[in-house]
């Protein structure tokens, strides 16, 4: 598998192979959506097939319950569970104060509903996820296609009241026409450059008509998992201020992975 896998995917397969070890017989699991989430989507299948694990997983997306179903995951709705032990997905942007960007793959919606239903958050990343100040990576809102572009004119006129660097909104596309989530909404994208105060923003977005959830995440990630190419894992404690190293090997004979996107 070393060979086959670049860098930024070793990183993101030891982030997810770490935290899948905080996964634990009869846990009900909420199951991220993303690149990252998808591999430790297949290693809690390996677990499931291999070992025996017994989980429920609750999917944030369609996507991510399909692959969990294909690998062997019982998956059930949030409404069927109603409460999670933990919930294991990928981020953005993170910064020092575990400060939350998601939504690049379109299902912070569903991601923020389950995260919050949940006893626990575990973010699993690479490293080159970590900014000092979010707002590089495109923040992303999910917004009504009703007045769907009031909505945007309401946004871009907002932003001039906080501290960021851009202000221009865009439509997210899916080819030739607009992409559209699980919800049936569509996105806009806002390129800020820089967030100067995360809880303003989210208040203020929040606030305005049409708008149904940004993709900021503050005050629910607990543990962050970021991998390195190199297989070293390091995980960082909000809660107890701890941070611990791990590191893994890539075995030749793993092929668990060499079928998923990166």
């Amino acid at each position: 598998m070393s060979g086959e896998l670049s860098p930024i995917d070793k990183a993101k397969y030891v982030a997810a192979r770490r935290a899948a070890d905080m996964v634990e017989d009869g846990m009900r699991v909420g199951l991220g959506t993303g690149s990252t989430a998808s591999w430790l989507v297949r290693c809690l299948g390996d677990m499931v097939q291999n070992e025996g694990l017994n989980i429920t997983a609750v999917p944030t997306s369609i996507r991510t319950a399909n692959l969990a179903r294909d690998v062997g995951i019982h998956v059930v709705t949030l409404n069927e569970a109603r409460w999670l032990d933990l919930t294991i997905d990928g981020a953005d942007e993170f910064d020092r104060e575990f400060n939350l960007i998601k939504g690049g793959g379109g299902a912070h919606l569903h991601e923020k509903i389950v995260a919050n239903a949940s006893d626990q958050m575990v973010v699993i990343v690479d490293k080159g996820k970590e900014v000092e100040t979010l707002g590089a990576f495109p923040l992303p809102v999910e917004v009504l296609a009703f007045g769907l572009h009031t909505t945007r004119a309401l946004i871009e006129e907002a932003l001039i009241s906080v501290d960021v660097l851009g202000r221009s909104a865009s439509l997210r596309m899916s080819g030739d026409q607009p992409f559209v989530t699980d919800s049936g909404n569509h996105i806009l994208d806002l390129h800020l450059t820089h967030i100067g105060n995360v809880r303003q923003l989210a208040l203020l977005l929040n606030q305005i008509p049409g708008v149904v959830e940004s993709g900021l995440f503050i005050d629910i990630c607990d543990r962050i998992v970021i991998g390195y190419g190199d297989g070293l894992v390091e995980v960082r404690d909000i809660n107890d201020g701890t941070v611990e190293h791990e590191r893994f090997d890539f075995l030749e004979t793993e092929n668990l992975f060499t079928d998923l996107d990166a």
